[in-house]
């Protein structure tokens, strides 16, 4: 047996990037922030606020759900898989990407605060 799953509680980056193959297979890319405050040891050694990013993708039903409602800033719940691949870049030069695919994404604020957008309805989800 074996449990590959990664939740996340950040704030995203930048505007998601989606790309369409056809009418029904798409794919979204966001950056999420997630930080550990400053942490002052017993001995008195401070460690500074630490920030990590993570690499999150999102496919078909998701990444609409993406490409509909997160923006940059939005507070974000995300429940998915870890996974590591690699590419070549046009330069030939042979690329790692570590990146979460996001199966659940859950709101913790709302990423359209002016009041001409629609709501998000209370429990949205993806």
């Amino acid at each position: 047996m074996s449990i590959n799953k990664v939740i996340l509680l950040g704030l995203v980056g930048k505007d998601p990037e989606v790309r369409y193959f056809d009418r029904e297979s798409c794919v979204a890319h966001f950056s999420l922030a997630t930080s550990e405050r400053e942490v002052k040891l017993p001995d008195g050694t401070q460690l500074p606020e630490r920030t990590e990013w993570h690499n999150i993708v999102a496919y078909q039903d998701t990444a609409r759900f993406v490409e509909q409602w997160v923006r940059r800033g939005a507070m974000l719940y995300v429940e998915g898989k870890l996974r590591y691949r690699t590419y070549v870049d046009r330069g030939g030069v042979q690329r790692y990407v570590t990146e979460i695919v996001a199966d659940r994404i859950r709101f913790f604020d709302d990423p359209r605060k002016n009041e001409s957008s629609p709501r998000i309805p209370k429990g949205s989800e993806q």
